[in-house]
């Protein structure tokens, strides 16, 4: 035990002092979006999810969260506001893959069609905080920038009940089957928005929406200065909003997971028919693993809108479904931080590291650089790492389904029994 104990100090004692490293170097020397820059992002990034591991002091790794989440990013963000626009969209793409973690790694529910929920909340707010309505519905649009945190509930609560709508066809499919049918749903939602702008202009169609109302903008324009101007303060919302929304997930995950309905979606993944036999309903606990999922994807398709400004049917086609799914998959099915995980990789992976590599790669084309006796003027302009993006993804999967099928951070396993000396107890007490 002292060992151990030992252990877990240096472990603590090792992540404050990357915290503190990585930190002045990428507030103080790596302050661009080179190559460089990129990895010292990234190992900052690595610090935070390791303070979520066991294996250090609890209040160590709380402390060392907290402060790089409320203090390190924000003051990386507004001096460059990439990383905070990159941090927000791993934020979202998190509470995305925690949601469908639910259904798929929780309660074993293949949804392919699980961005529709996401562009229900998303066109949501996109139609109502933009002069949209004004063009199938009589009054005052754009609604007001507060409006935002009315319909912030309201989304969770329509994508709620399209789940639930979903579900009761649908839920007594299995397997393939299931994943057809939410393949269709998903593509049916992706088509109606691309569709609906006759004879009623509702989504304006392929064109999509823009002029989308910014919450906090007046807060934003107030605290503007020469300094940070108020574009910085208003990406700072954006990521202060979507860490409470991340932090939401992450408790409703933990409590869902923890709690009597938790344990009977493993039941249902595990075995149905057992399941079912030991009094478990199906259908009404897989419509509340659709139901949770889909609630959480809405309540950030409103957040998305907001921050994008502008949303069309492109942003919520069948890849980006297979996404988020690979997020769940690579991080780990069942795995709370395995979900984040997953987030942060592909997200990363697409928006920062391969448009990096890419335009490093560029670089030296241009200016003519050898190596080893290879001329980068010789590479061919088809190669950019950018546009292979699908095709890593692929060989990642591939990788990990033949060498770590259970995932980045695999889900721990709970195990639920008495021991001989408790049972012993209780039949004395029951004496």
């Amino acid at each position: 035990m002292h060992g151990w104990n030992l252990s877990i100090s240096v472990r603590s004692a090792v992540l404050i002092g990357s915290a503190i490293f990585f930190s002045c170097l990428k507030i103080w020397v790596f302050t661009g979006s080179s190559p460089a820059d990129t990895c010292i992002f990234i190992a900052l990034l690595a610090t935070i999810f390791m303070a979520t591991a066991d294996n250090v002091a609890p209040w160590v790794g709380r402390a060392v969260l907290v402060a790089m989440l409320v203090l390190v990013l924000p003051i990386i963000g507004l001096a460059n506001t990439f990383y905070l626009d990159v941090t927000t969209q791993v934020a979202i793409y998190a509470v995305l893959a925690l949601g469908l973690n639910i259904v798929v790694g929780l309660a074993g529910l293949l949804d392919l069609g699980f961005i529709a929920f996401f562009a229900l909340g998303a066109y949501l707010w996109a139609i109502f905080g933009s002069t949209q309505a004004s063009m199938f519905s009589q009054g005052s649009f754009p609604l007001p920038a507060g409006a935002f945190f009315l319909f912030l509930p309201i989304g969770i609560g329509i994508a709620a009940l399209a789940g639930i709508l979903l579900g009761l066809p649908v839920l007594r499919l299995r397997g393939d089957y299931l994943a057809i049918v939410t393949l269709g749903f998903g593509e049916m939602v992706r088509v109606l928005a691309n569709n609906l702008d006759k004879p009623v202009n509702i989504t304006n169609g392929p064109q999509g929406i823009a002029g989308i109302a910014q919450p906090l903008g007046i807060v934003a324009k107030a605290l503007s200065t020469n300094a940070i101007p108020e574009y910085k303060w208003q990406a700072l919302a954006y990521y202060l909003l979507v860490l409470c929304l991340i932090a939401c997930a992450i408790l409703v995950n933990r409590r869902l997971d923890d709690s009597r309905i938790g344990r009977a979606w493993v039941a249902i993944r595990e075995d149905e028919i057992a399941a079912q036999a030991m009094g478990i309903p199906l259908v009404a606990t897989k419509l509340i693993a659709f139901a949770t999922g889909a609630a959480m994807a809405g309540g950030v398709g409103v957040l998305f809108a907001a921050k994008q400004s502008y949303v069309s049917p492109e942003s919520f086609d069948f890849n980006q479904s297979i996404a988020v799914l690979a997020m769940v998959v690579l991080g780990g099915l069942g795995s709370i931080r395995g979900a984040v995980l997953g987030a942060a990789v592909v997200t990363l992976l697409n928006l920062q590291i391969l448009k990096v590599l890419s335009a490093w790669l560029n670089t030296m084309r241009a200016e003519g650089v050898e190596f080893l006796g290879f001329s980068f003027a010789n590479l061919p302009a088809q190669f950019e790492p950018s546009k292979y993006e699908r095709l890593i993804f692929g060989i990642i999967l591939i990788i990990m389904m033949l060498y770590r099928p259970q995932g980045l951070v695999p889900a721990k396993r709970k195990i639920v029994g008495i021991t001989v000396d408790t049972l012993t107890a209780k039949l004395e007490d029951a004496r």
